[in-house]
Formats: C-alpha cells, sequence, structure tokens
C-alpha cells in the first residue's frame, strides 16, 4: 500500500516514544497505529527490534562510542535512535551488513541533515565489520545495568547475583499461563511444561489468541512469580477477598477461579476496562470497583486482603527493559511512600484473624522487605507468618530467611528464569 510506513520507521517511532518521551513500552505499542497497519512478519520484527535495542542499550550504545570521534548532539535524538537500531540489527539480530546500513542511512535521510546521515552510514559500516570485538570487550551486564540500579542491587545482594539477575533480565522472556483448572491436562494440550509452581510454560509459541483454550477461557497469561502471592492466601473459597491494585486482572482470575468473593479495587478506569474484558473472556466474576484505596471503605472487612502495590516493577525488566531508563531515586522514594499508605489503608480492611498479603513486582528490599519491618512497627496487631515452600511448588530458593516471598529473574534458569517478585502473608491478630 503506498504510503504505508516500514518496520524500521515503525521501531524508530516506538524507540523514540519510550527514551525521549519516556512513555512505557505496552502504552507505546497500544498507541501505535502504524504498528498495526504492518503485515504481521514485519510487526513482529519492529517489535522485536524496539526490545533488543532496550534490553542491549549499554551495549549498543558502548559499541558506538568505540566509533565516534565526539558523542553526538544532544538535539540529534533521532540519529542517536536511528544509530541503536542499525547496531541492534547487526549485532543482535544478524541482519546483513547491507541491509542494517542501507536502512539506516535511508531513515536518516528523512530525519537528519546530510552531514548526520554521513555519519549514520559511516559509523554503521564499522559496526558491521568491527562491532563484534568491541561488543566483546564490554562488560555486558555492568553497562546495560544503570548506574542507580547496579549499585542498589548489589547493596541488597551481592555483586555475583545482581550479574545473574543483568544477564537474566538482558533475555526475552517464555509465555507463561495460569490455568482455572487442570493445568496439567492444558500443559500438555498446548506442548509447554508445568513447572512445579503451577505455571504453564511455552517457548516460542505462536499468536496468544490462536493457542487452544483460548476463546474458551481456559487459562490467561500471567508470569511464574506474578502467579505466587495469590496463592499465599491459602483456601479462600467463598471467603471474601479484595484485591487492591487489581488490573489487569490475573490474580483477580486466580482469586475468582479459586471460589473466592472478589472486590477488585483499582484506581484506572482504563486498566479496569481491561480486567472486565479479561474477566469476560474467562467467565468468571468480581465486583470491579474504580476506586483509591486509601480512602475506600468496604461495606464489611474482608477474611483476606492483596495487596498488589504499585512499585519501581525492576523485576521485570525483561519483560519491560526500559524500566531501569525511566526510574531514579527519587521516583522510587515517592513509590515507597505511597506503598506505605496502601499498607496502612489495607489492613484497615482486614477482619480480626484475617490475612494481608503484600505484594511488589520490584527488587529493591525497600519497597519490599523494608516497608514490611515498618509496617509491623505501626501495627502491632499484626505480625508475619511464615510462608511455607509447600505454597510456592517445593521451590525453596523462593522463600527469604524471614519466610517471605523473594523471587528473582535468576531463580528457575534452567527453564527460564522468572519476574523478581516480593510478598509477605500478615495475620491480623485483634
Amino acid at each position: 500500500m503506498s504510503g504505508r510506513p516500514s518496520a524500521r520507521q515503525v521501531a524508530l517511532d516506538l524507540l523514540l516514544d519510550v527514551t525521549e518521551r519516556r512513555r512505557p513500552l505496552d502504552e507505546a505499542v497500544a498507541a501505535a497505529h502504524a504498528l498495526e497497519a504492518l503485515e504481521a512478519r514485519d510487526r513482529a520484527f519492529a517489535h522485536h527490534l524496539v526490545l533488543t535495542a532496550l534490553r542491549r542499550l549499554g551495549e549498543l550504545d558502548g559499541v558506538l562510542a568505540r566509533f565516534m570521534k565526539r558523542p553526538l548532539p544532544t538535539k540529534r535524538r533521532v540519529a542517536r535512535a536511528i544509530l541503536r537500531l542499525g547496531a541492534a540489527q547487526s549485532l543482535f539480530l544478524n541482519t546483513p551488513a547491507h541491509a542494517a546500513v542501507s536502512t539506516a542511512a535511508d531513515l536518516a535521510a528523512k530525519h537528519e541533515p546530510p552531514s548526520f546521515v554521513a555519519l549514520v552510514n559511516a559509523v554503521l559500516r564499522r559496526v558491521a565489520t568491527e562491532g563484534r570485538g568491541a561488543l566483546a570487550a564490554l562488560d555486558a551486564e555492568r553497562a546495560n545495568t544503570p548506574s542507580w540500579l547496579w549499585h542498589a542491587l548489589i547493596d541488597a545482594y551481592d555483586e555475583p547475583t545482581t550479574r545473574l539477575v543483568a544477564r537474566c533480565q538482558a533475555s526475552a522472556p517464555p509465555l507463561d499461563l495460569s490455568c482455572k483448572a487442570d493445568p496439567a491436562f492444558w500443559a500438555e494440550r498446548l506442548g509447554g511444561r508445568l513447572l512445579p509452581t503451577g505455571t504453564i510454560r511455552l517457548v516460542d509459541p505462536p499468536r496468544v489468541d490462536t493457542l487452544s483454550g483460548y476463546d474458551d477461557g481456559a487459562w490467561w497469561v500471567q508470569d511464574a512469580a506474578a502467579a505466587l502471592p495469590a496463592r499465599l492466601l491459602g483456601p479462600i473459597d467463598g471467603r471474601h477477598v479484595i484485591e487492591i491494585g487489581a488490573a489487569p486482572g490475573g490474580k483477580t482470575a486466580q482469586l475468582a477461579a479459586a471460589g473466592a468473593r472478589v472486590t477488585a479495587l483499582d484506581r484506572s478506569p482504563a486498566r479496569l476496562a481491561v480486567l472486565r474484558e479479561n474477566l469476560a473472556r474467562l467467565r468468571l466474576e468480581a465486583e470491579v470497583v474504580d476506586a483509591d484505596a486509601r480512602t475506600y471503605e468496604p461495606a464489611t472487612l474482608a477474611d483476606a486482603v492483596l495487596l498488589d502495590a504499585p512499585c519501581s516493577a525492576t523485576g521485570t525488566i525483561r519483560r519491560h527493559p526500559e524500566v531501569p531508563y525511566q526510574r531514579d531515586e527519587a521516583g522510587i522514594a515517592k513509590l515507597v511512600a505511597l506503598q506505605d499508605e496502601l499498607i496502612d489503608a489495607a489492613m484497615r480492611m482486614v477482619r480480626p484473624g484475617g490475612v494481608l498479603v503484600f505484594a511488589t513486582c520490584s527488587l529493591l528490599p525497600e519497597e519490599g522487605e523494608q516497608r514490611i519491618d515498618a509496617a509491623l512497627a505501626r501495627h502491632r496487631n499484626f505480625m508475619r507468618e511464615v510462608i511455607g515452600s509447600d505454597l510456592v511448588g517445593g521451590v525453596a530458593e523462593l522463600i527469604n530467611a524471614c519466610g517471605e516471598l523473594r523471587t528473582l529473574p535468576c531463580h528457575l534458569a534452567d527453564v527460564g528464569g522468572m519476574d523478581g517478585f516480593f510478598a509477605a502473608r500478615l495475620r491480623r491478630q485483634t
């Protein structure tokens, strides 16, 4: 079709949307109408190219710097993005050199003055011929991890663990599914692997909506680690569970499928619309409430509350590789303050004898272990309950020394790893 943008132009627009406008990649993709206009193969290529560029951003910039006499001027944002995409194709996607260089030069000619078109051409030619040697000389884990996160992870764990985490975060994740029932049957039917935690894992699957069971609502997409916090509530059949931060609905589906009477809270109407769509496909029911949990007052106290708190999302970088470049210490301090407010609100919703599970998809102790220590110091009527490894499929390494859930991307690495999550289970005494 005349006038249809190329896959590389769409990739360029997406990369700029994420790196320059600081838009989350999922939102950028959802808003990219030009992406949907591409043929399926080109659409997949554009998406994969952007993901690769973001996952390997530090390495790409390191290699490009090796072949440039001076840094690009700050205002040459488009040229920088074109160089990153061209280098990603040569170094990581095995694109033929002539294609990677010529298409990048063509893009530059549309957006930059001739001098920078020549620069893009010259630099990417050298990347194509000498780039792999420059790449091998880099410390990949350190290069791909911004300094603020690198030092935070070393302080929280140690350097060998930090390197393992960074290596896993740079890889593409498998597709994980949670089932309403009979995961062994669906694992066999879908040609997947049943993990000890109960998740079905697929490697290199086709489009999700083409898989058996999708239209029947038999399962939903959910990372293996994200599926664990809801299980920490224990038996919930017939019990009232309030879920805070419910959208887009993976944990809501778990709770409803387990027989709970679910009140699903979220303060984003757009995200709640997605949650309703997901529940409808799965043929599951929940009371969906558009509300800020900090001011929400339930008609009756709940048997259990699951708080999936807003956080830095540093445990999900392999799925959201833009995260380390869109977060900083100041932003995390604000999230920590919000997490404390939400914990206080969640505790007010739990009946005496009831359970609260607090969860974040963060690798940072200040968004996990430290929040629980602070909350228990404020609320003497709650106590920490040790989580047994039986609740996480017998995988003892997922439980920390305090009996809390602490998953890392390098856990279950032999079968594809998992997201980083923290969760603690608290019991109200009075």
